[in-house]
This record gives structure tokens, C-alpha cells and sequence, in this order.
């Protein structure tokens, strides 16, 4: 069993700044693809960006593109989000997601479908007011 405990989330105004941490138990934490979701009121839950066990490969929506950096710490077992030049769309709970199988069939690229994520946190708000 994995959990991930994500941290970092508040009201900022926007244009503003914020760093969203996931804090995983797992020794195996350098296997894993990496990903963070969101979900806005009254919207399904959404890619945001991913990053795989190297940290080498990352992938984006593109509506986050140029704004956030998905970046990962194997040593300390955490995955980040750096979001920038917030907007009020990026309202929303951010999820941390961890894909455990990947890495054993010898993927390379994170997915970005939610069905190939294994474990996931309990979420942190983000509120951008305009």
C-alpha cells in the first residue's frame, strides 16, 4: 500500500504563485510514474502534468503549459508542482496520483488517463481569486 499526502495548496490571488508538494511511504517511490490531477467544482477530474520514474519525461495539459513544473525528489520520495502566473480556471483540488505498474513493464513515458494510476492522496485546494 502507497499513500501519498499532498501539502502546499491556499488562496492566492492571480498571477500569483504556488508550490504543491505529494509526499509518498513507499521505498519504492523511484519506480513510479508520477502525475497530479485536479478537479473544479461541478468538473471532472483532469490531467494536469506527469513525470516519469527518471524524472527525465514529463508531460503536460495544455492548458497548463509554459505555467506549471511537474519535478520530483527520489531522495526525499516527493513529487512537486510549481504553478505559476496563476489563474482563477486553475481553481480546483489537486491530486497527486502514483502509477506502481509502469515501471515493471519497462515503460518509458508517463500516461495521462487517469485508469493507469494505481494510488492516489486526499487532495489539497488551490483557490485563485481575480
Amino acid at each position: 500500500q502507497v499513500q501519498l499526502v499532498e501539502s502546499g495548496g491556499g488562496l492566492v490571488q492571480a498571477g500569483g504563485s504556488l508550490r504543491l508538494s505529494c509526499a509518498a511511504s513507499s521505498p519504492t517511490f523511484s519506480n513510479y510514474f508520477l502525475a497530479w490531477f485536479r478537479q473544479a467544482p461541478g468538473k471532472e477530474r483532469g490531467f494536469v502534468a506527469a513525470i516519469g520514474w527518471t524524472g527525465s519525461r514529463t508531460d503536460y495539459a495544455d492548458s497548463v503549459k509554459g505555467r506549471f513544473t511537474i519535478s520530483r525528489d527520489n531522495a526525499k520520495k516527493t513529487v512537486y508542482l510549481q504553478m505559476t502566473a496563476l489563474e482563477p480556471e486553475d481553481t480546483a483540488v489537486y491530486y497527486c496520483a502514483a502509477d506502481v505498474r509502469g515501471y515493471r513493464s519497462g515503460r518509458l513515458y508517463p500516461k495521462v488517463g487517469e485508469e493507469s494510476y494505481d494510488y492516489w492522496g486526499q487532495g489539497t485546494q488551490v483557490t485563485v481569486s481575480s
